[in-house]
């Protein structure tokens, strides 16, 4: 499994796994939205999700997959924050320890939420120390299954149970999308979307949002092998912002015609209020990238049936205060 592309098998068998283990999230619309963009927008709110994010549905695949014995023994990862509450949401509902290595540098919020699971946080400088290193060494010494963020068959199996959801809800409204916009880091959550997407909707173009400067899938899809940041990004968007893309979630999306585009964090930002404007929805900035593309007319979207996806909403309270009082 770990040397092909994602298919949507693997997509429908994590939808069976899951089951009422995760919250299908609603789709989102405004008239208000729609006329400040200039297309029609139809919005997968993901912060509504157990866990405020999409995360949780990658995260509980992978754990479902594995034993009893490993499950004991209890599982790790690495994390901007997201994926970390996933993991530590899961081990809880399956009654395994979990440790989540977070960077020093994470979100209030995101490490009391997954204290509040009942994970042991371990801290890393990303400036010092790399994360995979860090939680290697903490695997082995105490026997632990690692859980990948993306760069995993399983992983990427459960995050594109959204885009099946998705593909579901537009067809309930009798909708084919012209634009597909995913927030992206390593790209499980893309790959996984996207995959459901052009099953279903083979002729729609799919795009993914990153930050400015730091667009190591844009890179990595034109140069056809995975990309770095050169630096730690300084940005506000933390939760699409780690180092580096999946091998196996660009693999898929290279056989999809998947195009890049990026925001900035002022964009994010002016994306974040805007969606707690009209939507009534609490986005993080990471979260707010797609839905930022689209009122800053990143692409031509006029007169178009556009679906975005609005990854996470677990947003420090004063980055969310800066938001709604961004001019």
């Amino acid at each position: 499994m770990e040397n092909c592309t994602l298919g949507m098998e693997d997509i429908r068998q994590a939808a069976d796994r899951l089951g009422g283990s995760i919250v299908r999230t609603p789709v989102l619309a405004s008239p208000m939205l729609d006329a400040a963009a200039g297309c029609r927008v139809f919005v997968k709110a993901e912060p509504l999700q157990l866990t405020g994010s999409f995360k949780i549905r990658g995260a509980m695949n992978k754990m479902l997959t594995l034993g009893a014995e490993r499950l004991r023994r209890g599982v790790i990862t690495y994390s901007a924050g997201n994926h970390g509450q996933g993991v530590a949401a899961g081990a809880r509902l399956l009654g395994c320890p979990a440790v989540i290595v977070l960077p020093d540098t994470a979100p209030a919020i995101k490490v009391e939420n997954c204290r509040w699971w009942g994970a042991e946080i371990v801290f890393y400088s990303p400036d010092t120390q790399d994360r995979e290193t860090v939680t290697v060494a903490i695997a082995r010494e105490r026997g632990m299954t690692f859980i990948p963020p993306f760069d995993d068959i399983d992983v990427m199996a459960g995050q594109g149970t959204l885009g099946l959801e998705l593909v579901e809800q537009l067809a309930k409204r009798n909708v084919v999308p012209d634009v597909v916009l995913v927030n992206c880091s390593g790209g499980g959550l893309a790959s996984g979307v996207i995959t459901a997407i052009k099953h279903a909707f083979a002729h729609t173009q799919c795009y993914v949002v990153e930050p400015t400067g730091f667009e190591k899938m844009g890179r990595s899809l034109r140069s056809g092998r995975p990309e770095h940041n050169p630096t730690v990004p300084k940005t506000l968007m933390d939760a699409i912002s780690g180092p580096v893309v999946g091998a196996l979630p660009l693999r898929t999306l290279l056989t999809h015609d998947v195009r890049g585009i990026s925001v900035t964090d002022d964009e994010a930002l002016q994306a974040v209020a805007h969606a707690f404007r009209w939507l009534k929805l609490v986005v993080e900035p990471g979260g707010a990238a797609g839905l930022a593309a689209v009122l800053a007319r990143k692409v031509a979207l006029d007169g178009k049936r556009v679906a975005l996806v609005c990854s996470g909403g677990n947003v420090d309270p004063a980055v969310y205060a800066r938001a709604l009082t961004h001019s």
